[in-house]
């Protein structure tokens, strides 16, 4: 049996610990998935994360005119000073967090928050973000319970890490599915863009992992605002940079006119993000891998070196859009060279670490 948190998540609710709309969807089953899908498909979710974060985070935080003058453009991984100057796929944050995630459902069946709030403290996190830091101090204190441990922010740390909490659900696909996704995000990040964004993307990663063929552009956003109007509700962001700096509203509003916008204009990855910015915020995040997937989702390589090479924030970007790709296409579809030159790592020298951990998963949650 798995684990149930629904009832954990109407208390949080009734006690005013969550900002976010209690929207109709919590009530509702996910579509069903095809009882023949494959593995491969939810292997290949987890592996375009890791293959996503790997390409991304050697050059994270340089804009993209910066890293083209040095770089020329990424289509492999680059040499690692924690490889031994080998170019190999090594983890950040996202990778690491995302498995940990996994290897936490895996230990207790089920989404256990106590338990994933203590996994994410347990060893060092690579390229920590501000709203996780924030959030370790505050577990770490012993003075607050788990859910009055998250940053108020609307940072993409909660986002990257999402895909693994549906892989429990994969045999049953009941509401039970919502609760987990609301409950893991809100375990550092607070605000409900972030939330919100974190339930739509494993909503799609779902009707992904069903899909027989890749969706038409408009899915993307569709799919996107969906679950994320019911629940971010009118709630009002500003974004930060990019040549639509003006815009105030939801995440949700922004995707629906602005990124649908940019590509009825034609525009390239490349000049989209140039209107939104692509930094760690939800709003710039989302948007970025939105638009990738919806000109590039068809294309695993070309969608990851997108989001890789356009993007300041690289890695997340790519680890968000591979998980997509992956959930889409499957392992079988990612480039060799990529599968392969990946460390497997969730830590500084446990290599092979995500094999493990994928085999523990199918064994526990598909078999």
């Amino acid at each position: 049996m798995v684990s149930d948190n629904t009832a954990l998540l109407d208390d949080l609710f009734a006690q005013g610990a969550i900002i976010l709309d209690q929207g109709p969807l919590f009530g509702q089953a996910p579509p069903p998935l095809p009882a023949d899908l494959a593995w491969d498909r939810v292997e290949g979710m987890m592996l375009g994360l890791a293959i996503g974060d790997a390409l991304g985070n050697t050059t994270e935080g340089l804009l993209p005119h910066e890293r083209r003058g040095l770089y020329g453009e990424i289509r492999d991984y680059l040499p690692n000073r924690y490889a031994d100057g080998r170019p190999v796929g090594v983890p950040s944050d996202d990778t690491q967090m995302a498995f940990w995630t996994l290897e936490q459902l895996i230990a207790d069946g089920g989404l256990n928050l106590d338990h994933l709030a203590q996994r994410f403290c347990a060893q060092r996190i690579f390229g920590i973000g501000s709203a996780v830091s924030r959030f370790v101090q505050a577990y770490q204190s012993g003075t607050r319970p788990w859910h009055a441990c998250a940053a108020d922010s609307a940072g993409n740390g909660a986002l990257m890490r999402i895909a693994p909490v549906l892989i429990p659900h994969l045999r049953t696909g009941t509401p039970a599915l919502w609760a987990d996704a609301t409950l893991a995000a809100i375990l550092t990040h607070k605000q409900a863009a972030s939330t919100s964004a974190c339930v739509a993307w494993v909503s799609m990663l779902w009707s992904l992992l069903g899909m027989e063929q890749p969706p038409d552009p408009r899915w993307w956003i569709d799919a996107y605002c969906d679950v994320a109007h019911q629940l971010e509700g009118d709630r009002a962001l500003r974004l930060r940079g990019g040549s639509r700096r003006g815009f105030h509203g939801p995440l949700w509003r922004f995707v629906e006119e602005h990124v649908w916008d940019a590509y009825e204009r034609g525009l390239s990855a490349l000049e989209a993000a140039a209107g939104w910015y692509s930094g760690a915020f939800v709003l710039e995040s989302v948007s970025c891998a939105l638009y990738i997937l919806m000109r590039h989702g068809d294309d695993p390589e070309e969608a990851l070196v997108r989001a890789v090479n356009d993007t300041k924030d690289s890695d997340t970007v790519g680890a968000i859009v591979g998980a997509a790709v992956g959930a889409l296409h499957g392992t079988a579809a990612l480039p060799r060279r990529w599968v392969d030159g990946l460390t497997g790592r969730t830590a500084a020298d446990d290599d092979g670490r995500i094999a493990t951990l994928l085999s523990q998963a199918r064994a526990a949650f598909y078999a």
